[in-house]
């Protein structure tokens, strides 16, 4: 068959269309998708046609025409691009807190929550009691406010967002001290130097990269009369100085400093902020908010960190705090009250979907034993061992059921917080080493993968291991089945 009678051969659009399998299509998706669909399939075979040699327009698949043809590849484009790209996938890394699997899974009353709340109108900004405009800061201002011992709360999008807002309204056109051994940079290049020089506020570095005492914050501090006095160049650094705004620290949640160090504490940074009338802003990022040491997390708690002093502490919502994403501002209600009102209180602020999963998190925090059994963050840290070698082992068995090719070992690992969390802490704990026949670990790993709910495994020294703590046990089938 020639070129010419091939391209004559490709239907019309409208004769495609009135396929029986696409008129449904269309109603459930949509006229205009389905009819884009269908021109950019015969557009593509017209290309492939005009693209043919006339010495090799014989082979050409005459099938590939036909409007039976065309309307199942139509089919097919248009369920290719109404494919989500934001899917479930099973956690069997080990790593809790697993920053690009979207850190921590809320719990069931927040997805309900957020269900509920989400389905139709919602008491966002209304007082439903009073019939008059309320403020979303009221949602979980007085829960906040009850589980940390804080005078007031608010709440931003995230911790970077919170950081924002605090430095622009404590410190913009005034200095803010931070010891050198805490100007970190988290994920994305996020840099607490440059967020600073963002928030206009200027930086103040003390102490080393190893050891910063009191006294180096103490030297630093700049009253607004010497900063008047002083005269461009006077000083050593030959830069010209400004008040202090306020003293921060920034706890060091994604690494640590070990051997020769010192670092001074919330207790003498409050002390010495109420001595010169300085608020301390405590940026302690992880979010916890009950005592964990029992498990081997020994990390500062939010409730501690204000009862020690600090007038501002901000954290991740979704960290170890296990809700959702969100930054979180608590402290002294006069400097609470400024950042709600300003300018960028508005353009951080979190929807009604936060609110609600964030809410109900909160909640299980009036009962810590509640809190460690519902939230799935503290539930997989506090995970023993012998409830990690059972699940292990019905993985094991589940896999061995479906796979007789598969060899099946239950090893110790070690597992880690993740998410910019206590990084020197391990968590020890069982996986499943797993060999599919002769397949490599790289093949078996891209297998899990392409499941239809895609399981992400760790592979260390060429093996691949399924860890259990990040795996729920409704989760062990669908495991299984992946490999099958």
């Amino acid at each position: 068959m020639q070129k010419q009678e091939l391209l004559r051969g490709l239907p019309k659009i409208d004769e495609v269309l009135r396929q029986e399998s696409l008129v449904m299509l269309a109603e459930e998706k949509g006229e205009l998708i389905v009819t884009d669909a269908v021109r950019e399939v015969i557009a593509a075979r017209r290309s492939e046609i005009l693209e043919l040699l006339e010495e090799t327009a014989e082979l050409f698949d005459v099938e590939s025409i036909s409007i039976g043809r065309i309307a199942a590849d139509a089919e097919e484009l248009v369920d290719k691009k109404e494919r989500k790209k934001l899917f479930p996938v099973i956690n069997a890394t080990g790593t809790i807190l697993h920053t690009n699997l979207g850190r921590a899974p809320l719990c069931k009353d927040a997805l309900d929550n957020v269900a509920e709340a989400s389905r139709g109108y919602s008491s966002l900004e209304y007082n439903v009691a009073h019939g008059r405009r309320g403020s979303r800061h009221d949602l979980v201002g007085e829960l906040i406010k009850e589980l940390t011992g804080a005078e007031d709360a608010m709440v931003v999008n995230n911790n970077a967002s919170a950081t924002m807002i605090v430095l622009a309204t404590l410190g913009k056109g005034k200095e803010v001290i931070v010891s050198r051994g805490e100007l970190v940079e988290i994920g994305g290049s996020f840099r607490i130097p440059d967020i600073m020089k963002e928030s206009g506020a200027y930086l103040t570095e003390v102490g080393t990269s190893n050891k910063t005492k009191i006294s180096d914050y103490e030297n630093a501090i700049m009253t607004k009369e010497r900063a008047e006095d002083l005269e461009y160049g006077e000083l050593d650094r030959g830069m010209e100085r400004f008040e202090t705004g306020a003293l921060m620290k920034v706890h060091k949640s994604n690494y640590d400093i070990i051997g020769f160090t010192e670092e001074t504490s919330i207790e003498e940074l409050a002390a010495l902020g109420k001595k010169n009338d300085i608020p301390v802003i405590f940026d302690m990022g992880n979010g916890l908010m009950m005592d964990m040491s029992e498990y081997g997390l020994r990390e500062p708690t939010i409730p501690a960190s204000l009862q020690a002093g600090a007038d501002v502490v901000l954290f991740s919502g979704d960290k170890l705090l296990g809700g959702p994403q969100a930054g979180i501002i608590v402290g002294k209600k006069e400097y609470i009250k400024a950042m709600k009102e300003h300018p960028l209180a508005r353009a951080l602020r979190v929807d009604k979907m936060t609110f609600a999963a964030l809410e109900a998190t909160l909640h299980k925090y009036r009962d810590p034993k509640v809190a460690l059994r519902d939230i799935p963050v503290l539930s997989m840290i506090a995970s023993g061992s012998d409830v990690l070698r059972d699940r292990a082992e019905r993985l094991a068995d589940a896999i061995k059921k479906v796979n007789k090719d598969a060899v099946c070992e239950i090893v110790e690992v070690e597992d880690q917080i993740g998410g910019g969390a206590a990084p020197s802490v391990r968590l020890p704990g069982f996986a499943v080493y797993v060999q599919d026949g002769n397949k490599s670990a790289d093949r078996t790993e891209r297998k899990l993968r392409k499941a239809e709910v895609p399981v992400i495994a760790r592979i260390n020294d060429d093996r691949l291991l399924l860890c259990v703590r990040t795996v729920a046990d409704d989760e062990i089938e669908l495991i299984a089945g992946a490999l099958r």
